[in-house]
C-alpha cells in the first residue's frame, strides 16, 4: 500500500464533562496530532477524560487508525494514581513513545510523544495545557512533527532573510539540497515504519553536524535542504561531504533488520545572476540530480 493510500481515520471520544463526578479522570490532559499521513487530522485534540482510552483499527476503540501498520486493538491510554500509562496491547509493529518502542507500557510525561502505526500524538499535561495546545499549534507551522527539524514553509522565509543579508554586507551564502537514495526502495522493502525511521534519523545525523546560525528543514518527502550563511562553495561542499560520510557510515536498524541508507547532495553558491532565492534553489536542485544521475551517494558542487 503506497503512503497516499494509507488513509487514517480518527473517530471522536465521547466527551464527558471536565471534572465530572463520575469517578474518572478530572483534568485536561490531552493528545494531540502532530504527525499523521491525513493532513485534515494535524492539530486535532483528544481530551483524555476517562480511562481507557483505546486506539487500534478497530471499529470498537475510542480511537480509530485505519492502515496496515495499526493493529486492531493497538493499544490503550489509562489512567493510575493520577498518571497517564500508554499500553501496548500486543501490537504487530509496536507502539513508541520518544523513538523508543516499549515493552508493554511506559508512564506518560508532559510533551511525550507517542506513535501508534504512522500517526504521531503529543501528550499535553498540567495547569496550562489550554496554552501548550494553542502553542503546539504554532510549532506546527514551523516544525515538521516526524523528523522535528525545520518545515519548508520556515525555510523559505528565513532563505529570503539570508539573502538579503548576504547581499547588503557582501557576504557569501551556500545551499544544500539533500535526498536520501532509494527511499521508495526502503518503503517498499521494509515497510512505512522503516521509511518513517529512517526519514528521522538522517534528520537527527544532519542536525548534530550543523551550526546553531545554520538552517535545516524538511523540503518535502524525502528530501532536505540546508542554509549555511557566510560559507563558500567550498565550505558547502565540504560540509556536504562530511554530511554523506556521516550517513554513510552511519548503522540504520528497524525492529532487527539493517538498513542500507546513503545520500546525494547538491551544492550552490548564491551568485550575482540569482535574483530571488528559488533561483539559488533551483541550481542546488540541478546539481543534486547530478548527483543522483552520476550514480548516487556523492556531492555535486
Amino acid at each position: 500500500m503506497s503512503e497516499s493510500e494509507e488513509k487514517t481515520r480518527v473517530t471522536a471520544i465521547v466527551q464527558k464533562p471536565l471534572g465530572g463526578d463520575d469517578g474518572g479522570p478530572k483534568g485536561n490532559d490531552c493528545l494531540v496530532v502532530i504527525y499523521t499521513k491525513e493532513p485534515t487530522l494535524l492539530g486535532r485534540r483528544f481530551v483524555l477524560d476517562s480511562s481507557p482510552i483505546r486506539i487500534g483499527r478497530g471499529a470498537e476503540n475510542h480511537i480509530v487508525l485505519e492502515g496496515d501498520s495499526v493493529s486492531r486493538r493497538h493499544a490503550h491510554f489509562e489512567q493510575r494514581a493520577g498518571a497517564w500509562w500508554c499500553v501496548d496491547d500486543g501490537s504487530t509493529n509496536g507502539s513508541y513513545v520518544n523513538d523508543e518502542q516499549i515493552m508493554r507500557e511506559s508512564r506518560l510525561g508532559n510533551g511525550d510523544r507517542i506513535k501508534i502505526g504512522p500517526t504521531i500524538f503529543k501528550f499535553l499535561s498540567g495547569q496550562d495545557v489550554e496554552a501548550q495546545y494553542h502553542e503546539e499549534i504554532y510549532r506546527m507551522t514551523i516544525i515538521d512533527g516526524l523528523t522535528q527539524v525545520h518545515v519548508k514553509r520556515y525555510l523559505l522565509e528565513a532563505l529570503d532573510k539570508e539573502l538579503m543579508r548576504a547581499r547588503r554586507h557582501t557576504r557569501e551564502l551556500s545551499f544544500l539540497m539533500i535526498d536520501i537514495d532509494h527511499f521508495k526502495k526502503i518503503n517498499d522493502v521494509h515497510g512505512h515504519l522503516a521509511g518513517d525511521y529512517v526519514l528521522k534519523e538522517v534528520a537527527r545525523h544532519l542536525q548534530q553536524r550543523i551550526r546553531r546560525d545554520e538552517v535545516l528543514a524538511r523540503y518535502g518527502g524525502e528530501e532536505f535542504a540546508i542554509i549555511l550563511p557566510e560559507t563558500s562553495l567550498e565550505g558547502g561542499r565540504a560540509l556536504a561531504e562530511g554530511l554523506r560520510e556521516k550517513i554513510e557510515q552511519s548503522r540504520f536498524v528497524f525492529q532487527g533488520e539493517v538498513i542500507r541508507v546513503t545520500i546525494s547532495i547538491g551544492v550552490a553558491l548564491l551568485d550575482e545572476h540569482d535574483r530571488a532565492s528559488v533561483d539559488l534553489i533551483k541550481r542546488a536542485d540541478e546539481k543534486l540530480y547530478e548527483a543522483k544521475r552520476s550514480g548516487r551517494n556523492r556531492v555535486m558542487a
